[in-house]
């Protein structure tokens, strides 16, 4: 697929500079560099600088808003030859007046005590229809990482506290010698079309009116081709046959890939499963269309920046190949 790679958090130029994560004195010697620089991640929300547009709120390495109880630094890897760091902030509980997160996206941002007023801590998935491609790309790598050593700080295989290696980029344990890596769990989402009428989706949980593309986890043993089909069948009843491989996204939330593809349905009764679904049918283009502009209030399109919505505006414009 032409410009497979414009869709949101896959298109960063980042070197990830993978030799360098094993010199220890190297990544001393980089993070002391005056041209270093980490983003703060709090919570799993990384730093933006919102004073013009929405991009990465970047700050030096030995910044003050990192004192205080220290949380895990990743190497990310050099941009413009500069070293790039992701740095948590463990220690620091946020403002008394904390807003509590609700609903299907968390809108709120939070500044800190020792940033400008123009730099907030913000939800990824809120804003990332806002970021330019190298923003999106480095944002979604920091919360990735950050996000996998917070839900991965002990041994699978022996129970013991593990500890982080390679820059960030391997745990061990320092008991029976596990090594550990990043996860990324794959997802098969498709654009199931039968004539010029697409499949949509939507769950209870979305917000009225809200549909997308049918999405599902792959399972061990299986092709893509074959989770497409299986995860079609499954949710709505339709049979699919031929299956073409789109486009990925790298789904920071937790640790997706997001495989984009194509199906051409053999069959359309829909038979939903009422566990997955709260419904499904059939869109004309022309109803998708109107979704997206806004004239449509029954179909409110995926949002702004995920794959879902990438797809569905390249089959209107009939560009997916």
């Amino acid at each position: 697929m032409r410009n497979a790679e414009a869709v949101t958090f896959a298109a960063a130029t980042l070197d990830r500079a993978a030799h360098l994560r094993g010199d220890p004195a190297m990544q001393a010697a980089l993070a002391a560099d005056p041209e270093a620089r980490a983003l703060p991640v709090w919570r799993g929300r990384p730093l933006f600088d919102v004073s013009d547009g929405m991009t990465l709120g970047w700050a030096s390495t030995a910044h003050e808003v990192f004192d205080g109880e220290p949380g895990e630094t990743v190497f990310l890897g050099m941009l413009d030859g500069r070293p790039r760091f992701a740095r948590e902030l463990a220690g620091w509980e946020g403002p008394p007046d904390l807003p509590t997160a609700g609903g299907f996206l968390d809108d709120s941002r939070t500044g800190h005590p020792a940033l400008p007023p123009h730099l907030v801590f913000a939800d990824l998935r809120a804003v990332m229809g806002g970021l330019g491609a190298e923003d999106a790309g480095v944002a979604a790598a920091a919360k990735g990482i950050l996000g996998w050593h917070g839900t991965h700080g002990f041994c699978a295989a022996c129970g013991a506290a593990s500890e982080a290696a390679e820059a960030g980029w391997k745990r061990v344990c320092p008991v029976c010698g596990a090594q550990h890596f990043p996860r990324t769990d794959p997802v098969v989402i498709m654009l199931i079309t039968h004539g010029e009428d697409v499949l949509l989706g939507r769950a209870a949980a979305w917000p009225p009116g809200m549909y997308s593309l049918l999405a599902g986890f792959m399972e061990p043993g299986e092709s893509i081709e074959g989770a497409v089909r299986r995860e079609v069948w499954e949710e709505a009843g339709v049979r699919v046959g031929a299956v073409d491989y789109l486009s990925s996204q790298p789904w920071p939330f937790p640790s997706s890939l997001m495989l984009g593809c194509r199906g051409l349905a053999l069959t359309r009764e829909i038979r939903r499963d009422p566990a997955e679904l709260e419904d499904a049918r059939w869109v004309s283009r022309e109803d998708v269309l109107a979704g997206l502009t806004g004239q449509n209030p029954d179909i409110r399109p995926a949002r702004r920046g995920s794959i879902a919505r990438f797809l569905l505006e390249r089959w209107l414009a009939d560009n997916l190949t």
